[in-house]
């Protein structure tokens, strides 16, 4: 698994669309105390559910295997010129 550019922040930015495709979704609503790595879990589980993105093998789901998925997922979200695909 090769560690994308600007990684951390397309992780970040990615909580940020799933929290908002979950409760746009109806799906759930996120309280100001859940941990980020929460919410990771949970959007991508969602994410898998919806079909949005692969799933992993069950045995190597880890809390870094899906920051790195949510990161690709949210990379190909963006517009081809947003500065953190630069």
């Amino acid at each position: 698994m090769k560690k994308l550019k600007n990684e951390n922040q397309l992780v970040k930015e990615a909580i940020t669309v799933g929290v908002k495709y979950g409760e746009d979704r109806g799906a759930v609503e996120f309280e100001a105390t859940d941990s980020a790595a929460e919410k990771i879990e949970y959007i991508y589980r969602l994410l898998v559910h919806d079909k949005k993105i692969q799933p992993l093998p069950e045995n190597q789901v880890s809390q870094k295997s899906m920051r790195h998925r949510l990161a690709i997922w949210v990379s190909k979200q963006l517009p081809k010129d947003h500065p953190l695909l630069k």
